[in-house]
């Protein structure tokens, strides 16, 4: 009988909320397959570090979110500093989750991907066609922006729903961004939730979608 076999590097990573250097050194040194374990087992399973000490919270926001969105509770997770308590990204690498810090979520749902893709397309259609215009220049250069980075997004399978403006129109992406600011609010009033600043959400296709991007980050 052959026993399970563990990749070295992956032996040092223990407990749920590992630190992001020590993470980031795997991801880059272990790579494919360790970028993906590591995007399977400690980005996306488990209680997130921003309700270590509230799990029911958690649950309740999932729950919610779930009739908000008309999506299963199970394809609500989190992301981000928020997850493992310290932030990955390479400007911030190490930057402990607090009072403050964003609170960024993840759907795994084909069905909201493909609403939400529908919201992009007639935005990008109605902008193109002058339909629709920024209200500065600033938000202009956002929406410029938008327009050409999200259908890659897109075809790496998952999509950001704050690239969509907050329009009655677009009616999917409306809805989450009225849900993300009733969160933020909901989190305030609420006894030991965490207090954060913001809170968005990117949709993935499929898990596959998700754990390849992750990876593709790790790198």
């Amino acid at each position: 009988m052959e026993p399970f076999k563990v990749s070295s590097l992956l032996r040092d990573i223990t407990g749920s909320y590992p630190d992001a250097q020590l993470i980031s050194e795997v991801a880059r040194q272990g790579g494919e397959s360790a970028r993906s374990a590591i995007a399977r087992q400690w980005l996306s399973e488990g209680i997130p570090y921003a309700f270590k000490d509230c799990p029911g919270v958690y649950e309740s926001i999932r729950s919610w979110l779930a009739i908000r969105l008309d999506i299963n509770p199970k394809e609500v997770n989190i992301t981000g500093s928020a997850r493992i308590g310290q932030s990955l990204a390479p400007k911030k690498m190490g930057k402990p989750f607090g009072e403050g810090s964003d609170l960024d979520l993840f759907i795994i749902s084909s069905e909201l991907f493909d609403k939400l893709k529908i919201d992009f397309n007639e935005w990008s259609f109605d902008y193109e066609s002058n339909k629709v215009i920024a209200s500065n220049d600033r938000e202009d250069g956002f929406w410029k922006n938008n327009l050409h980075r999200c259908p890659k997004n897109i075809s790496r399978g998952f999509i950001d729903s704050n690239v969509i403006p907050n329009h009655d129109k677009y009616t999917y992406a409306k809805n989450i961004a009225q849900t993300m600011y009733l969160l933020k609010e909901k989190l305030d009033v609420t006894n030991s939730a965490p207090k954060v600043c913001h809170a968005s959400v990117r949709c993935y296709r499929s898990w596959d979608s998700y754990v390849r991007q992750i990876s593709l980050g790790l790198q």
